[in-house]
Formats: C-alpha cells, structure tokens, sequence
C-alpha cells in the first residue's frame, strides 16, 4: 500500500511538471507569436490584444448606400487650416539642423523585400512580395524609382492608391454610419523601402 501511494505521488508529481511545461510552452509561443505579428502587422495585433475576434452576423448593408456614403465623404474637399500657429511652428522649426539625404540603393530594396511577408496585398501592379525576392533585377530599377521620389518630395498617385475593405466592429448593425471602420489598405512596398532607409 505505502509503494502504491508512493507511486501516486510520483505520478501527481509528473504531471504537475509536465502542466507547468505546458504552460510555459504555451506562453512563449504566444510572445512569440505576438513579437512576430508586431514586426509585420501592428495593427492586427493590438485588435487582437483588446478584443477576441467576432464575425459579423447582423444584415449587411446595401451596396449602393454604402459606396455612396463613403463617396461622400471622401468627394469634400480638404480646407486645411493655415492658422498663426503653423508660423510658430515653422520659427521653432528653423533652428533645426536638416536630416542628411536619404539615398536608397539597391541593397535597402533587398533587405526591405527580404524581410516582406510573401503574400501580403499587392497593389496596383498585382506583384506579390515573393516574386520580387526572386527578381533582384528590378531592385535598381526600385531603388532609382524611390529616389526620385524622395529627390522631388512627391509621391506618384499609384503609391497612395489602395484597396478599400469595410471592415465590422459588433455583430448587429442598422445604418451605414453603424460601421464605422472603413479602411484604405495602400501599396506597403513603397512604405517599406523608405521606412528601411531612414532607419538606415
């Protein structure tokens, strides 16, 4: 009997070790998880730090009174406002030594798009991250068209061009106004590569 409940105890012993392995395993693989969609898509992960993940189940809305709601916002016209503070802003400003030049070469495109998921949304061009690893041939052809676009302080249009996708925060909704996320995802190639040369 005493062998017997000496054998219990190792047991219960056991499996006490193999539950805290368990959770230390799955608490590093959920920091690990989480460092790797901080570094590849912040957004996501802090919708997933403050709320668990719920699909929509209500009505969708129309079509029409959506494009149109959303048409009329973004068809107004931007005032911006040129206040005396801009001036202030601009005397504080003046004293600041200017950033040396960024210069973008080939090598910033590689190691940019080395580290670019794969298949992340492509852009007007439709080419996926994966196929310009392998082209290294257009890494030049990116790095003179970035320059230019820093040396001229312009962006071309297709760089601020996106894909809309209408985006549910509850299960029920009632009105257009009722989603209230609506979001613009635009090209990453060109934020990636110019992130990768100011860090530079």
């Amino acid at each position: 009997m005493q062998k017997l409940t000496k054998r219990i105890d190792d047991l219960k012993q056991r499996i006490a070790a193999w539950g805290k392995q368990i959770q230390r395993y799955t608490e590093r693989s959920t920091r690990f998880n989480q460092n790797r969609l901080f570094q590849s898509d912040q957004k996501r992960l802090y919708k997933s730090l403050e709320r668990p993940m719920v699909s929509g189940t209500g009505p969708a809305p129309n079509q029409a009174d959506t494009v149109a709601f959303w048409r009329g916002l973004w068809s107004e016209p931007i005032n911006h406002s040129e206040g005396p503070w801009t001036e202030v802003v601009a005397s504080q400003c003046a004293s600041i030594t200017p950033m040396d030049p960024v210069i973008i070469t080939p090598d910033d495109v590689a190691e940019a798009v080395r580290r670019a998921p794969n298949w992340k949304s492509s852009g007007l061009d439709g080419l996926h991250h994966y196929w310009l690893k392998g082209f290294v041939v257009c890494h030049i052809v990116l790095a003179r068209q970035f320059q230019e676009a820093l040396n001229q302080k312009s962006l071309p249009s297709l760089f601020t061009t996106g894909i809309s996708h209408l985006v549910t925060k509850d299960q029920f909704f009632f009105t257009i106004s009722d989603y209230p996320e609506f979001i613009t995802l635009v090209r990453w190639r060109h934020k990636l590569v110019v992130c990768e040369a100011i860090i530079l």
